[in-house]
C-alpha cells in the first residue's frame, strides 16, 4: 500500500468526492487519486522515499494542504485531512435566520458509572439568529427549549430527569439562552457569549461555534449550518442529585457536554410545508 488518507468535514462526515493530488519537492505531480464513498484514499502503488506535498480539493470546500513523508517501505500515511466549507471564514448574510428544529439537534452527553456515556436530546425547541449588518459582534442568538422534551431513549430515566431531582419541569418548564456577544476565535470559529437560564438559575455560558457554510435548499430557500459545543456543571444550576454506587464513583457525572447541530433558514419564519 502506498498513500492512505481520510477526508472529513469539520463535523466528521466523509467527503466522498474529494481529490488528492501529491507533488514532490520539485512541484511535479506524482499521484492523483479520488476518495471513495467513505472518504478514504488508498493508493496501492509504493512511492519513492522522501517528503511530498498533499493537496486535497473538493467542490464546495476550501482546499487543504498537508505534508507526507514516505518511508523506505514506500508507504505514506497522511491520516485525517479536515476540509472546511467554502465561505466558512465568514458568517451567513446579515438579517434574521430561523432555526429549523426538524433538521437540528440539541443534545447533551453525561458520564454514566464512570465508564460510559449516556446521550440525550431535547425534541421541542425554537431559536432565532440575527446576523448584524454593520458590527458582527452585535449579532444575536435566542433559544427556548421545553425542558419536558428531554429524550434519552429510556422512559424511566427521562421521567427521573424531569423530576425535582434534576430539571424539575413543573416549576421550570423552559430553558432559555440569550447571547450577549460574538467574537472570532479562528478562521471559521466563533465564541458566542450568553446567559443560560436552567432550573431557575442564570449563568454565563460561552459556546464554541463553528460555521459550516451556507447553501440553497430544495424549497427555494437559503440555509446555514452551525455546530456548537460547551460544557456545563450541574452544580452551577443547583442540580446536585447523585447516587454513589461504589468507591466514590457517581452514577451520573456532574459535567455535561452540550452538542448543538443547527440548521437555520434565512428569514423570520420557517417555510410552510
Amino acid at each position: 500500500m502506498g498513500l492512505t488518507a481520510k477526508i472529513r468535514t469539520r463535523d466528521g462526515w466523509a467527503v466522498s468526492h474529494a481529490v488528492v493530488t501529491v507533488t514532490d519537492t520539485t512541484g511535479a505531480q506524482v499521484l492523483r487519486a479520488e476518495a471513495d464513498a467513505e472518504g478514504a484514499v488508498r493508493d496501492p502503488n509504493p512511492m519513492a522515499p522522501g517528503p511530498y506535498t498533499v493537496i486535497v480539493t473538493a467542490v464546495g470546500y476550501a482546499p487543504a494542504a498537508a505534508t507526507a513523508i514516505v518511508t523506505a517501505s514506500g508507504r505514506a500515511e497522511v491520516g485525517t485531512v479536515t476540509l472546511a466549507r467554502q465561505g466558512g471564514t465568514e458568517l451567513p448574510p446579515p438579517g434574521p435566520w430561523t432555526v429549523d428544529p426538524a433538521h437540528s439537534t440539541v443534545g447533551a452527553v453525561a458520564q454514566h458509572l464512570g465508564i460510559s456515556s449516556v446521550r440525550g436530546r431535547f425534541t421541542d425547541f425554537r431559536a432565532t439568529v440575527e446576523i448584524a449588518p454593520d458590527d458582527i459582534a452585535k449579532s444575536r442568538v435566542e433559544a427556548v427549549i421545553r425542558a419536558a422534551s428531554i429524550d434519552t431513549g429510556n422512559g424511566m430515566r427521562d421521567d427521573h430527569l424531569r423530576s425535582p431531582d434534576f430539571l424539575d419541569v413543573d416549576r421550570y418548564p423552559e430553558i432559555t439562552y440569550r447571547s450577549t456577544g460574538l467574537a472570532p476565535a479562528g478562521s471559521d470559529r466563533w465564541t458566542v457569549s450568553g446567559e443560560l437560564t436552567l432550573h431557575g438559575v442564570v449563568r454565563p455560558v460561552a459556546l464554541d461555534l463553528a460555521y459550516l457554510g451556507t447553501g440553497a435548499d430544495p424549497w427555494g430557500g437559503t440555509r446555514a449550518a452551525f455546530r456548537a459545543t460547551t460544557e456545563l456543571h450541574r452544580e452551577d444550576f443547583a442540580m446536585n442529585y447523585n447516587q454513589v454506587v461504589q468507591a466514590g464513583i457517581a452514577a451520573i457525572g456532574t459535567t455535561l457536554k452540550v452538542e448543538l447541530d443547527i440548521q437555520a433558514v434565512q428569514g423570520e419564519s420557517l417555510p410552510q410545508a
